[in-house]
């Protein structure tokens, strides 16, 4: 939709548009065919829960680069969004349990005396406390007596805002430290059948290391608490949400975790263009998944390594070169090139090209110098040239520009006497 203005907007000067929509929350049935959809709801046997994203109206970027960005959404292509704060409140039946992007501004409000004593416990707990236990999920004293709850939410400096409601969370809650003393709360919402062993029953420990290690090896999470949903949805990520299968252990439900959560710092600290360079969100992530596994617990998980093939096949004829616009690229390749290449050329440029001290350093200092911005892929090459001091174009055109491989190879090497007796010349080394 476009929105003309009577006088043009000046510098420094503000319009307020007041929209009203309705919005009908679709219920998706997974198949072979369809599985990107973004709001859902998951049938549990005390009551559905609603993942609600991509929900409300939203404003375009218009950058210094291609003007208002009004690509449309069409799968793998995903989002690109601006900046800005939001207040949201959310009215619900009573019964329901809301968890959202941002800070709960009025706790005292929508919990029983029991449960706001244990969110407040929580809040300063280096372990997990039940704001709601499971074995409460069918007891209505876990819940206000009243008919409905206006929950209240802040969340400022983000590029999107979501949430959830049920009636059959169990909620946890856990304290994270971040650097300079600061904090954020860890929030973890899933239904009873969902609590086992290597699955959602280590959800506050994974969300607790994963904000905490970014944070430390990149730049300080930016939000006031960090929420882990159960859902259909596989894995998603907004600012200070994310909605992880309800359904996944072991590996795969550790490298989800840590996976949306790790969208934090690509793209919602960093404001890549995800329509047209996904690479520059997904693989950058995939590449820190990794490094963030292999100090988990001594490398408890082996998180996306998993799923890497031989590197041959990354530069195959038929693999597109990385700059491919996403929607541009056959739906069995997207997690091939985008994810799981990037992240292989990544490493391959801090562990035996650049080395892991310049690299992270370059790195960090993107990430620093674009947070909140909208980097193109220029400027993240530039960038990284700049930081080492080394102009690495030729990496950056064979490996994301184009899909070049070495076609060289070593046949033989055999030896020359060339040597004059009377000068005692020099042996030629000759290469095949």
């Amino acid at each position: 939709m476009q929105v003309w203005l009577e006088t043009p907007l000046l510098i420094g000067q503000k319009v307020q548009l007041k929209i009203a929509y309705s919005y009908t929350i679709p219920r998706f049935f997974y198949n072979n065919d369809f599985n990107v959809n973004r709001t859902d709801i998951l049938p549990t046997s005390n009551g559905d829960i609603y993942s609600i994203a991509q929900w409300y109206p939203r404003l375009c970027v218009f950058d210094d680069i291609e003007g208002w960005n009004t690509l449309p959404f069409l799968g793998n292509g995903e989002f690109y969004l601006e900046y800005g704060n939001f207040r949201v409140n959310i009215t619900l039946p009573a019964a329901y349990i809301v968890e959202a992007s941002g800070e709960l501004l009025n706790p005292d409000q929508v919990m029983p005396a029991s449960s706001l004593q244990r969110w407040k416990q929580a809040h300063e707990s280096e372990q997990k406390v039940f704001i709601r236990k499971p074995e409460e999920v069918t007891d209505i004293r876990s819940r206000p007596a009243k008919a409905t709850c206006t929950w209240k939410f802040a969340l400022n400096n983000a590029r999107d805002f979501a949430w959830t409601a049920s009636k059959s969370f169990v909620w946890e809650g856990i304290r994270i430290n971040l650097p300079g003393n600061k904090k954020a709360f860890g929030v973890s919402v899933y239904p009873v059948e969902s609590k086992l062993p290597g699955s959602w029953d280590r959800s506050s420990e994974y969300v607790k290391f994963t904000i905490e290690y970014f944070s430390k090896q990149w730049y300080v999470y930016p939000y006031p608490s960090a929420v882990n949903v159960a859902s259909n949805l596989e894995g998603m990520e907004y600012p200070g949400i994310v909605f992880c299968s309800s359904k996944d252990t072991g590996n795969n439900y550790w490298k989800v975790v840590n996976h949306e959560l790790g969208h934090t710092w690509f793209p919602m600290i960093v404001g890549n263009n995800e329509r047209r360079y996904a690479w520059m969100d997904e693989g950058f992530n995939v590449f820190m998944d990794n490094i963030a596994s292999e100090d988990f617990n001594k490398g408890e998980f082996i998180g996306y390594l998993a799923d890497h093939r031989n590197p041959e096949k990354y530069f195959a004829d038929s693999v597109p070169p990385i700059m491919t616009r996403p929607d541009g690229i056959t739906g069995d390749m997207v997690f091939h090139t985008q994810y799981l290449k990037v992240n292989y050329i990544l490493r391959l440029l801090r562990d035996h090209i650049i080395g892991k001290v310049r690299f992270e350093t370059a790195f960090r200092k993107y990430l620093h110098d674009w947070a909140f911005k909208h980097p193109t892929p220029a400027d993240f090459f530039h960038s990284m040239n700049n930081s080492t001091g080394e102009d690495l174009t030729w990496f950056w055109k064979a490996m994301i520009m184009e899909n070049y491989k070495l076609d060289q190879s070593v046949s033989g090497v055999s030896y020359v006497d060339t040597r004059d007796p009377a000068t005692s010349g020099f042996r030629a080394v000759i290469w095949k």
